[in-house]
């Protein structure tokens, strides 16, 4: 095979592989690849290949021959201990694997076995509330087996087999059922029903279906041509389930953090790129995302993640509990757990399991939230296996194709109507992370993100270490879903959300240009005008663009509470200008009182918003007037309500904590 022709096929996008499989069987007069296995156990090792040995490992990758049946993109099990591979390359009777498991100690002459199935994902009840790896094993269960270091090899399916569930039937022996209809119901999870799908590549007429208890691996229902049907069923990770039709993004993924809420919303089923640098919260912000955005499951995938930031989620999680239902986070959430140390192939294989399992849910007719952390990594691990590979580098050394392979992977998010009956409206947005060295946008992985999704979140180091939070700076940062959004926002906020915005962006552009000054001239030369654009502009990012994650009251905010601090905070600012214009001084109005109220609003929990954001009101009115008796008594209240609480040693994380009093910025005249 030439080299423009391995390449290629490495190029070809994560929708096209599975129909590129059964080319590459039919270039070997080999037979087509069968369909996915709809039981739920992994794929067993074939003895079409066992002739097949290993002639050269370098790293993860393993060349084997002869392969000359062998399909690219199929399961091989690899060498005695039966490591996880998969088939990326074909010459002749050569191929190229990329084994998913350490090859510490795996020798030539070794046997290779095709299994005769793609890299699939087991989809059934029992996921939600999972810990599993980047192919899918389960960790607690492995764990039992074989402690808390992995044996090589090891392997057991993803969806318990000794569970059982209570099955309620949605259809009657004789109904035509086809690919995504609704076979019945289970109780996944205290709430929470979890939908039967037909798996999409099967259709027919109902002969028998069951009733009551089943367990996970028993069949359920049974076609006239004898097509067995289970609680789950297998589908390839690489391929994208298919839909009825997509949706417009008309509605937003409701975050609870204002400045994405507020600034620079997402559409559900929208995508979005959170670049930034070293400490600069990404892991924070997805971890919030997950907690208390408005998702009716959430997908996380730890993509080479730090094993410490893993532990972490893994110990947090379980003890959070979902404000919606009274429940453990983790009654709605999947862990898909790749770390560091893990092997790199294993990288690419986690992103799209997680998609997969996100898919599956949205065909469910429910909001997934999927949060994948870090997609730098998941690059990182194409670069290796492309040089090992010896292809053409690109930019930086990354394959030539990498745009291509993220641009595949973010079109599968999206808000869509599900294939089969009945009719259901679901989605997936997809939240990546990138880590660009130094901070630098520029870079490969950034560029290629930019040109397919449709907002950014960028992250900057000086907000992060002027405690910031979320550090997201509003001059990088963009929504496309804006337009699409002003009407239902308009609907449910008001209709002067879309001015309000656009007032505060105006605000904070302003503000940055005139530190720029100040920090030439001094605060002290500006106007007053201008000195009041600085101290209301700090007043907006500790009021409305940062948020404590610790502070129960402000960890999630409700968008009437940000409407109630952009309208203040402009309020305040023009109350100002017209008091100035009428002769006052700037240093004679005492504006302390409506800035600790705007304080007091911010932590306030949703049932004081009102009556906090009443007391703000005419706490400006009352500006340039002579302070009534005993107001200075109410002022101290505010004050001391203002106040957060000091964190508990436990929870103190420097990288995520907000400013925990008002203090004034670098260079501004003290109010």
């Amino acid at each position: 095979m030439s080299r423009d022709r391995d390449t290629a096929a490495d190029a070809a996008s994560p929708a096209d592989a599975v129909p590129a499989r059964g080319a590459a069987a039919t270039k070997a007069s080999a037979p087509s690849e069968p369909p996915p296995a709809t039981s739920i156990a992994p794929p067993p090792a074939t003895s079409a290949a066992c002739a097949a040995r290993l002639i050269r490992i370098t790293g993860s990758l393993a060349v084997a021959r002869p392969l000359r049946e062998a399909a690219l993109y199929e399961l091989a099990r690899v060498g005695e201990q039966g490591l996880l591979g998969e088939v990326i390359r074909l010459d002749g009777d050569v191929g190229t694997i990329q084994v998913y498991e350490d090859t510490s100690g795996l020798a030539a002459g070794e046997p290779v076995a095709l299994t005769g199935s793609a890299l699939t994902a087991a989809l059934g009840p029992g996921l939600l509330g999972s810990i599993v790896d980047g192919v899918g094993r389960p960790l607690s269960r492995l764990a039992q087996e074989s402690g808390d270091f992995l044996r090589a090899g090891l392997t057991a399916p993803t969806l318990d087999p000794s569970a059982s569930w209570v099955f309620s039937p949605g259809v009657a022996p004789g109904d035509l059922v086809e690919g995504g209809d609704v076979l019945g119901e289970v109780e996944e999870r205290s709430g929470f029903t979890h939908r039967i799908l037909i798996p999409p590549d099967v259709g027919g007429r109902i002969a028998e279906i069951s009733e009551g208890e089943v367990s996970a691996d028993a069949v359920v229902a049974v076609l006239e041509d004898g097509t067995p049907l289970y609680l789950g069923h297998a589908w390839p990770v690489r391929q994208p389930r298919p839909v009825s039709r997509r949706l417009p993004s008309d509605r937003p993924f409701v975050t609870g953090q204002r400045v994405f809420d507020f600034l620079f919303p997402v559409a559900e089923g929208g995508t979005v790129a959170v670049p930034g640098g070293f400490g600069t919260g990404k892991t924070v912000i997805e971890q919030t995302l997950a907690k208390y955005a408005a998702a009716d499951v959430v997908v996380y995938v730890g993509c080479g993640e730090r094993g410490n930031e893993m532990a972490e989620v893994l110990n947090e999680f379980p003890s959070l509990i979902d404000p919606r239902t009274g429940l453990s986070i983790m009654d709605r959430t999947i862990l898909v757990v790749n770390t560091s140390n893990m092997p790199v192939a294993a990288r690419e294989a986690s992103v799209y399991l997680g998609m997969t399992y996100a898919e599956y849910y949205r065909d469910m007719g429910y909001g997934v939230a999927l949060m994948a952390d870090s997609l730098s990594r998941w690059a990182e691990a194409l670069r290796e296996l492309s040089s090992r590979l010896q292809e053409m580098p690109g930019e930086e050394g990354y394959p030539t194709y990498l745009g291509n392979r993220m641009g595949a992977f973010y079109e599968r998010a999206g808000r869509v109507i599900a294939a089969g009956r009945p009719e259901r409206t679901g989605a997936v947005t997809f939240i990546g992370a990138i880590s660009p060295p130094g901070g630098d946008f520029s870079e490969p992985v950034t560029q290629a993100a930019l040109r397919v999704i449709g907002g950014l979140w960028a992250l900057d180091a000086g907000l992060a270490h002027q405690r910031q939070f979320p550090a997201v700076d509003w001059e990088v940062s963009y929504s496309l879903y804006m337009d699409a959004l002003a009407p239902w926002f308009v609907e449910r906020c008001g209709a002067d959300w879309p001015e309000l915005r656009a007032a505060v962006l105006e605000l904070l552009q302003r503000d940055r240009e005139l530190r720029d000054i100040a920090g030439l001239v001094g605060v002290e030369a500006l106007q007053d005008t201008d000195r009041v654009v600085l101290d209301v502009a700090a007043l907006v990012r500790e009021t409305l663009l940062g948020q404590s994650a610790y502070d129960p009251n402000d960890a999630v905010s409700p968008l009437e509470k940000t409407k109630a601090l952009a309208a203040l905070s402009l309020s305040l600012h023009r109350t100002i200008l017209r008091l100035l214009e009428e002769g006052a001084a700037y240093e004679e109005l005492d504006i302390a009182a409506a800035r600790h109220a705007l304080f007091s609003l911010r932590n306030s929990g949703s049932a004081d918003v009102e009556a906090r954001a009443l007391n703000v009101e005419r706490l400006i009115a009352a500006l340039g007037t002579k302070e009534p008796e005993g107001e200075g008594a109410e002022v101290a209240a505010l004050e001391e309500a203002a106040t957060p609480e000091s964190p508990t040693p436990e929870s103190l994380a420097p990288e995520s904590l907000a400013p925990e009093s008002p203090t004034p910025e670098d260079g501004e005249a003290e109010v």
